[in-house]
């Protein structure tokens, strides 16, 4: 053991210290080009800090991967006698002679580590898993495929191997490092092409979540030049579940991922709490669209009655028909409300010059064609007649044309004909009341409907992709001129030209530009999404490249659907769908308690085989009507075993704030509420706060509470039984 530890230490500090050279010359490098004298030639600078910026990349991600650089080794067959060692890790590492030292996980000759299997070995002999601690191995662990392997000293059997090792460990609030975990199964569906929409459907503890992540790194690894440019988006629940898992892409070698909230898709609004349910279904409805697009249309209105506006001291009369008729004229354009609004007050100006040049006329002034442009310069500085124009067709913010539905009940009435009372009453609320998770589409579709609230930034649009292009053939240029050909691509360059030294980031490019669009999107807990949040989703990739993970039995809100087709019905119809059915976090006992309470309660479970079994079997406690003293004596009976670790008590909303408060008198400060921090050693949630988590132990308390909560009742019992990888406590009603 000890020889092959030595030999394993005496390779990966190689690597590292191939690691450190790399690093060394990369800051070399970045000193020397900030050493050049560029002078006062503006792209000279800009190329100069498009190469330093690449190189403070390189040199961020090569300190970023420092931690479990090298996490694994293929032996495989080579020739009758000989055997190829093949070593995995974070990303891809060449020696001086740029020989081949480690492989980057995502590289197809990597892909044997995790799909070998004793069936189906794939050319491997052995698969080997290291386990680092800092620079220093301290364990190995072998696979062996190949029987002739058995018995010799180079062979290390003993301990659970990685993928246990990783199940075991105790939770921290964060997802750990996973990269060396991922299993066959899940392998298959991470490597899947890229175009289209592809769903993993997943019972809970079976890595939808792992897929998704490892997924999102190997697209941008092995489509860098598509995705590069555009970026891939993951949506999550919650700011707090994207909190709980941002520190994994990272490890896996990547950081050019844009990791969003389904409150944070629309620029400049972070909504964090949702409507209650009534209001949420209507509001997720697809019916929606309509009534967002006929509510702008409504803001055009052609005055009832003759107008007399007053244009430098003359009366000038205006019948409803001339507003009418450049109305309809800007509206058979198509454009959005803002900027056919230009083209509507252009035209009605020069129809009101006209009118009041005949008008003048009539009058006995002399008016030629010379005196119109005055005319119409009087008309644009007239009081009365910017008043005219904007009741007419007045500018529109998407905020306030929302806040306007809500918060103006007869017009609200007018648009919703076929609405009842009681459903208008449900959305109605005050102009100042910050907006929801809900509302995030509706402002959505409705700047999608309005445009641009300035016109002028459409041109800018215009002028900055004329503006790349230049920098495109700049780039080619510069990297002939510097002798960089393979190193760096014109794109990657390109996008460092800037006329200031502001940097920004895909993602920051992507949080103020609601119409960026992504090259894939990834969506975790899907079966949570309405049909307006598809809707969103569906501009912000044109392409329609997905991949969607979820779990229908886990649906808890009033909006989601029974089936996929039902979900995706506003996405698409032409979907791919694969199944995870191994359950690695849950273990056996709680994975077969819960499968057959859900299936009790008619839920559409995915089933699943979990590969281990706890130390413990499920704990039971019956509270005697008592719930909040006998969930307390259920958290220090789980304290007691001397198990440190993660425990959460996931309760019914209503036993949630007291839990806390009789909690706090026992641990103090060791115990939060809700998902504000998930580092404390006891939390305290509901079951909707706990969906995507995962803890060491759960006392779950009133499950048929729980269950009997609405029609998502069951589903909500369902996530809150699997959230524990160790111990579950169920404190019975």
């Amino acid at each position: 053991m000890a020889s092959e530890l030595e030999r394993e230490q005496e390779y990966v500090s190689g690597l590292y210290a191939r690691l450190d050279a790399i690093k060394s010359e990369t800051r070399a490098q970045l000193t020397e080009v900030r050493r050049q004298q560029v002078g006062g030639n503006h792209q000279a600078r800009s190329e100069r800090d498009a190469f330093a910026r690449i190189y403070e990349d390189r040199i961020a991600q090569l300190d970023e991967v420092d931690e479990r650089l090298v996490f694994g080794r293929l032996e495989l067959e080579d020739g009758e006698d000989d055997t190829e060692l093949r070593y995995i890790g974070r990303i891809g590492l060449r020696d001086a002679d740029l020989e081949p030292i480690l492989l980057d996980w995502r590289v197809p000759k990597a892909s044997a580590f995790y799909q070998a299997t004793a069936a189906n070995p794939m050319g491997a002999r052995a698969r080997r898993h290291l386990m680092t601690r800092g620079r220093k191995v301290i364990r190995i662990e072998d696979e062996v495929f190949d029987e002739e392997l058995l018995g010799s000293d180079s062979v290390q059997l003993q301990g659970e191997g990685a993928l246990l090792a990783a199940l075991t460990a105790q939770r921290t609030g964060r997802m750990g490092d996973i990269v060396a975990t991922i299993q066959a199964e899940q392998d298959r569906i991470i490597r899947s092409e890229l175009r289209g929409v592809l769903v993993v459907q997943g019972g809970p503890g079976t890595g939808k979540t792992a897929v998704a992540l490892h997924r999102a790194a190997y697209l941008l690894y092995a489509h860098r030049e598509r995705l590069a440019r555009s970026g891939v988006l993951i949506v999550g629940p919650s700011r707090s579940f994207l909190e709980y898992i941002e520190q994994v892409l990272p490890s896996l070698g990547e950081s050019g991922v844009v990791l969003m909230s389904v409150g944070q898709l629309y620029p400049g609004v972070e909504a964090t709490t949702d409507d209650p349910a009534d209001a949420a279904a209507l509001k997720g409805d697809a019916r929606m669209a309509d009534l967002i697009k006929r509510a702008v249309r409504s803001r055009q209105v052609v005055p009832s009655e003759t107008q007399y506006l007053d244009v430098n001291g003359t009366s000038l009369r205006v019948r409803p028909e001339v507003i009418a008729r450049a109305m309809r004229r800007a509206q058979e354009r198509n454009e959005p409300h803002n900027v056919a609004r230009v083209t509507f007050n252009r035209l009605a100006l020069r129809e009101l010059s006209r009118l009041l040049a005949e008008q003048l006329r009539r009058g006995g002034s002399t008016v030629d064609d010379d005196d119109l442009p005055v005319l119409a310069a009087d008309l644009r500085d007239s009081y009365d007649v910017r008043v005219a124009l904007n009741t007419a067709w007045m500018p529109l913010t998407p905020e306030k044309l929302v806040q306007d539905l809500w918060a103006r009940p007869n017009w609200f009435a007018s648009l919703t004909p076929d609405w009842t009372e009681a459903e208008r009453r449900a959305v109605r609320r005050g102009r100042d009341e910050p907006f929801t998770v809900s509302d995030i589409p509706l402002l959505d579709e409705a700047a999608e409907h309005l445009g641009a609230f300035d016109p002028a930034g459409d041109a800018r649009k215009r002028e900055a992709a004329r503006q790349r292009e230049r920098d495109l053939e700049n780039a080619e240029h510069a990297i002939q001129n510097m002798q960089v050909e393979g190193m760096v691509s014109a794109e990657t360059l390109a996008a460092g030209f800037a006329e200031s030294a502001e940097r920004l980031t895909t993602a920051e490019r992507a949080a103020t530009d609601r119409t960026w669009a992504f090259g894939h999107i990834v969506v975790d807990e899907a079966q949570e999404l309405s049909p307006m949040q598809w809707r969103l989703l569906r501009r912000r990739a044109p392409l329609r490249s997905f991949t969607i993970v979820g779990d229908i039995a886990q649906a808890s809100t009033v909006t989601a659907a029974d089936d996929w087709g039902s979900a995706l019905a506003t996405l698409t119809q032409d979907f791919v769908l694969e199944e995870l059915t191994v359950n690695y976090r849950t273990p056996q006992q709680i994975t077969e308690l819960a499968e057959r309470v859900a299936r009790e309660r008619g839920l559409p479970i995915t089933p699943s085989r979990a590969v281990r079994a706890s130390e413990w079997d499920v704990f039971r406690t019956e509270s005697a009507g008592r719930p909040v003293p006998a969930a307390v004596e259920a958290v220090a009976a789980d304290r007691a075993l001397g198990r440190p670790g993660s425990l959460a008590v996931i309760a019914p909303s209503a036993l949630v704030e007291p839990l806390a408060a009789a909690l706090e008198s026992q641990h103090g400060g060791d115990v939060a509420l809700g998902r504000r921090t998930l580092a404390a050693p006891i939390t305290v949630l509901t079951p909707q706060e706990s969906k995507g988590l995962e803890f060491d132990a759960v006392v779950l308390v009133d499950p048929d509470a729980i269950a009997a909560d609405g029609p998502r009742g069951p589903s909500a019992l369902y996530v809150a039984m699997t959230r524990p990888t160790q111990r579950l406590h169920l404190v019975m009603g």
